[in-house]
């Protein structure tokens, strides 16, 4: 990583961080009968990501906004979840949505647009 890179990104951690924090919305109620059923939908979801990627804090916000249980594996404090994510999707770039079906089919999802229109239209 270039140390131009390295810089910016040092620099911009802490602003991104005090955003997550302060704007992470409320999560949406939902009766207990169907927050069991999307419970249990999302057990097959992960999110690849890093805390101080905005593009991550977009999908992680949509995420707390939908009150989604989804296992979160950050790439830049496990190097075993760079890999895993590298190996299985062909490349490292987060955030990035792993979706297993009812098969074991997988599915990786890449961009956050894409990422949070998939969330919202499964449910939203």
């Amino acid at each position: 990583m270039s140390l131009l890179k390295r810089t910016a990104r040092a620099t911009l951690a802490p602003c991104v961080r005090l955003y997550d924090r302060l704007r992470r919305p409320s999560p949406m109620q939902r009766t207990p009968e169907r927050q069991a059923e999307v419970d249990l939908a999302t057990q097959r979801l992960v999110l690849y990501h890093f805390q101080t990627c905005p593009f991550c804090v977009r999908v992680r916000h949509k995420i707390a906004e939908l009150g989604l249980d989804i296992e979160m594996r950050d790439t830049l404090l496990d190097p075993h979840n760079r890999q895993a994510l590298a190996e299985g999707g062909g490349k490292t770039q987060v955030p990035c949505l792993l979706i297993t079906d009812e098969q074991g089919n997988q599915e990786w999802l890449y961009e956050s647009a894409d990422i949070n229109r998939y969330l919202v239209s499964r449910f939203g």
